[in-house]
């Protein structure tokens, strides 16, 4: 398979890699294929000496539409526990690599590209990028990091309110609320990006490491969250309000969620 065929492309500039969300026919939802590679590939990162800074943006027009629906169904703890495992590697990955990842959003970040988002240590947006946590429109409660970055960048009370009831907000709105870290003109967010990460490259690579395994640890191990969420997610995929919100995705109308 052709970097460009692949689910992530891969490119360096210098000491700064940048790994792209390759799926702009589905706005780079995130199927297995997807999250299997995005893990594989910020580990190949992390692990690169040459590397010293990492950007993670979407192709297309969108940063990431979240998982991708169209592959989801009911399923039990066997099937679903490796899949939000999956997403968690991911994760994983990018708060216990010693290696600073800035995201680059253009356009949607909705679900799963919120939590991706924020799990990463910058966060660069377009005024008109939309973030939106939007979990509850299938009737999961969130994951990839989610309750533990969310809550550290806007505080726990805006965090649940967030979540609780999904807004859309702009680059310019998630960033009054401290969801991104600076808003950049339209279609500029991987050049701002590539212009902070040549500032990080400069920086002496074992302080950064050690930060951030510093932050990781502040003010408590974010690291246990994943375990937590993958449990809800296991349980949540096994249920008729999923199944329900799947069905009512593919048949464009509002979910009717019941409670089990």
């Amino acid at each position: 398979m052709s970097d460009n065929e692949s689910p992530v492309r891969t490119e360096d500039r210098g000491a700064i890699r940048i790994l792209t969300l390759n799926r702009p026919h589905r706005r780079n939802a995130i199927d297995l294929p997807l999250r299997s590679a995005l893990a594989e590939r910020l580990e190949e990162a992390m692990a690169d000496p040459g590397v010293r800074v990492i950007i993670l943006t979407g192709a297309g027009a969108g940063f990431c539409a979240g998982g991708d629906i169209s592959t989801m169904r009911r399923m039990g703890e066997a099937e679903a526990r490796p899949r939000a495992q999956a997403a968690q590697r991911v994760i994983r990955a990018i708060w216990q690599g010693g290696k600073p990842v800035i995201a680059a959003v253009e356009g949607a970040a909705f679900g799963a590209g919120t939590s991706l988002a924020l799990a990463c240590d910058r966060v660069v947006a377009a005024a008109d990028a939309v973030f939106s946590t939007a979990f509850t429109g299938v009737g999961l409660a969130g994951d990839m990091g989610i309750f533990a970055s969310l809550p550290a960048r806007v505080g726990p009370a805006k965090a649940r309110q967030l979540m609780l009831l999904p807004a859309r907000l702009s680059g310019t709105e998630a960033a009054a609320l401290g969801m991104a870290d600076t808003v950049v003109p339209s279609g500029t967010a991987l050049e701002s990006a590539l212009a902070d990460a040549e500032r990080i490259v400069t920086a002496p690579p074992l302080a950064i490491a050690a930060m951030k395994s510093h932050f990781a640890r502040w003010p408590s191990d974010p690291l246990e969250v994943l375990d937590h969420e993958v449990d809800a997610q296991v349980r949540l995929f096994d249920t008729e309000d999923f199944a329900e919100g799947v069905s009512a995705f593919h048949e464009k109308r509002s979910p009717a969620f019941r409670g089990n």
